[in-house]
């Protein structure tokens, strides 16, 4: 450049900032009837809210997806994370049944559709269960990274999240170690 003229044509393109792939961090949340038992969805309430402070600072797109009543509902999709879900955490209650399976089924069709969207976005799944589902034969191939934190608690734990983490290919954690203590 010539005193901030440019010369040739490649002082006129745009540059992208970073080189880095944008993250997309795609939540599912267990809030069925049976996380209310023993403080759990509480407890998970409390890891949400710092996950939701981790991905604003880190400029990281969330997708949320409750599965309680009788469907999943999406709550935000490929959004930056704001101060809004602040708001939807704090009226987040347990009822119902537990649509996980049609939750995850939705969230493997959703994230195959973003990845031929975005393909070089950086995809991560966060799974908040109690893992209390009836018997299932096949979970969905969800093609990306994942974490399952176990929130069932309680004298009698059935222990179902970690079959189900191993079925997802998914790490395992449980709440109680995530949990300051």
């Amino acid at each position: 450049m010539l005193n901030g003229r440019p010369r040739l044509r490649a002082d006129v393109l745009f540059h992208l900032r970073t080189r880095s792939p944008h993250e997309l961090w795609l939540v599912i949340v267990d809030a069925s009837a049976s996380t209310r038992r023993h403080q759990a969805l509480s407890d998970a309430k409390g890891l949400l809210a710092q996950l939701f402070d981790d991905a604003y600072r880190q400029r990281a797109r969330l997708a949320l997806l409750t599965a309680s009543g009788a469907a999943p509902k999406w709550q935000v999709q490929g959004l930056k994370a704001s101060s809004g879900l602040r708001h939807w955490l704090d009226g987040l209650g347990a009822g119902g049944g537990t649509p996980l399976l049609a939750a995850l089924g939705e969230a493997g069709r959703w994230l195959a559709a973003r990845q031929k969207r975005f393909p070089a976005e950086r995809q991560r799944l966060l799974l908040v269960t109690d893992g209390r589902l009836k018997d299932w034969l096949v979970l969905p191939a969800l093609d990306c990274p994942g974490l399952l934190i176990d929130i069932e608690r309680g004298p009698i734990r059935l222990g179902r999240s970690k079959v189900l983490a191993a079925q997802l290919q998914a790490d395992y954690r449980h709440i109680d170690e995530l949990l300051p203590g």
